[in-house]
Parts: structure tokens; sequence; C-alpha cells
């Protein structure tokens, strides 16, 4: 009769959540995944057409534009999250054992977390910018210090140049989110395994790779999840960087920026398809991939990380 009544008052406190997460993510999610699949879906009346089939999936891989984007997801993924990770661990070892003007330090990692992202991405734009006229207005801060006239972002910018800028936005603005995390971790470490180690006269080195990192890696682990969704969802940092004006130039999307322009048009493409199903689709691909690699780290977190 006891359980009985536990269960009733459990299941009244998750009522709301349930009904909250059905409504806004169970059910946007559902339709989304049926519109991928009405390739003649109108969003102006909601209606989904008559015609089942994987045709939006099947313009999407045929879409050069598509493909850049995928590309550009994947490079901003796989280059910024290991190399951001890296240096928040080292630069949160140094703060760690720097006692001093510790707290001074954390603060300054940390401001750049709490400022927008938009307005941090047009002081990226106006370090880097470069006048398509010479003289009409003076070069960016970079150009400048290093006496160079490189268009790093603009119109005539390279694939490189804008890359290589995105990708520095994008690692310096992770650091202080993961910065703190992982000092808060290593607070959290016994001193008596750094003194055990100091006895044993253990060089630094090894006492970060045998003890630090080991007793840090439930956070490493949390950290390069979290991370992973964020950065194949980038999209404003990439727009405040490399955009150009009121728009991102499309080679230069990402994933969701590819899905923000498809949903944004109405009617169909010249093949049939409803570009809301083919925006559609593009989601539920990312959908799909997040999945997978959040399954994939946490299969290799059950086996390297140690609680």
């Amino acid at each position: 009769m006891l359980e009985n009544k536990k269960d009733y008052k459990a299941w009244l406190y998750i009522a709301l959540p349930l009904i909250l997460l059905s409504l806004f993510t169970f059910y946007p999610l559902i339709k989304t995944v049926l519109i991928s699949f009405f390739s003649g879906y109108n969003s102006i009346a909601d209606d989904f057409g008559t015609y089942f089939d994987a045709a939006a999936y099947m313009a999407l891989f045929k879409d050069p534009y598509y493909i850049g984007a995928l590309k550009n997801t994947m490079l901003l993924v796989f280059v910024s999250v290991p190399i951001s990770t890296i240096l928040a661990i080292l630069i949160a070892v140094a703060l760690n054992s720097i006692k001093p003007l510790q707290r001074i330090f954390q603060t300054i990692f940390f401001i750049p977390y709490v400022t927008n992202t938009l307005a941090i991405g047009m002081v990226f734009a106006v370090m880097f910018s470069h006048p398509l006229t010479q003289g009409v207005v003076a070069e960016g801060l970079i150009n400048t210090l290093f006496e160079m006239t490189t268009d790093w972002i603009g119109p005539t910018a390279t694939y490189n140049n804008w890359m290589f800028v995105v990708l520095i936005y994008t690692i310096w603005s992770a650091l202080p989110f993961k910065i703190l995390v992982f000092i808060g971790g290593l607070q959290n470490i016994s001193k008596q395994y750094y003194d055990a180690a100091k006895i044993d006269g253990t060089p630094k080195r090894r006492v970060l790779t045998r003890i630090t990192i080991p007793l840090l890696s439930p956070l490493i682990s949390y950290i390069l999840i979290t991370s992973f969704i964020g950065a194949f969802k980038a999209y404003e940092s990439v727009f405040a960087v490399a955009g150009t004006g009121a728009r991102l130039p499309a080679e230069r999307w990402t994933s969701v920026a590819y899905v923000y322009d498809k949903i944004n048009q109405y009617g169909l493409d010249g093949n049939g398809i409803s570009y809301y199903s083919r925006g559609a689709a593009g989601a539920v691909i990312l959908f799909l991939i997040i999945l997978v690699f959040t399954i994939v780290n946490l299969y290799v977190s059950k086996k390297r990380v140690h609680y």
C-alpha cells in the first residue's frame, strides 16, 4: 500500500516534465521525421501531401551545398573539440597550481563565457577585417600588427583563411566553460596522490598522465560528449565571424545553416521536392550523426573512464 502511494507521488512529480517534453521535444522530433519523408509537404497549409518517399534525402546528397556544409561541420567538430579540450586541461592544471591571484585568473578566463556569442564574433570580425578598396578604411588589428593585407573573412577570403579564423574563434570561445569544469574536478582530487608521487620523485609529466588525467576522466568524458554535440550544431559562431552582411555565404554553411536556409523557403525545388522536407531531412541526418557519436562516446567512456 505504501509502495503504491509512493509510486503515485513519483508519477505526479514527473507528469509535468513528461508533458513538456512530449510537447516541445518528442512531438517536434516525430513531426520532423515525418516531414522529411513527405517530399511534397506544404509548410504554410501544414499539408503532408501524398508522396511518402526518400526523395528529400536523395536530393540532399546530390546537393553540393549540403556536402560542403557537412564537410565544414565535420572540420569544426574534429579540429576544435580535441584542441580546445586539451588546451583547457593544460590551462586548468596551470591555474590550479598557481595559488596567488588564482580567482582573478579564473574570472578573466571565464568572462568570454558570459559574453554574447554574436558580440564576440563581431569583435573577431573587426580584428580580422580587410578593406576591399585599399585606403578607404583601415586594415583590421591582425593585418596591422603583422603588416599584412590578407582578406581573412571578407567576400574574397579563401576557404583556408575564413575557416582558420572560425576555428580560432570556436576554440577560444569553448575554453572558459571547460577550464571552469576541469578546475572544479582538480580541486576535488585528493592531495594524497600528489604527495605520494612527490615522495617517489615522479616527473610532472607522469603525474599528469598517470594521476591527473585518469582521475579527471569522468569530467573529460562529459566535456567531450557535450562539446561534440555543441560543435555539430554550430551556426551562430560561423555566422558572427564569417558572415558577410546579413547573410552567410552558401560555401560557408554548416549543417544547421543549411537547414535554416531550406526551412525559410516556401514551395518546391526544380525536382518537385519541398524545400521544407529537404531542411527536415538535413535535421534528421544531423540528429542521427549526433546520436551515433554520443553512443560511441558512451561506449568508449565505459572502457576508459575511471569512476
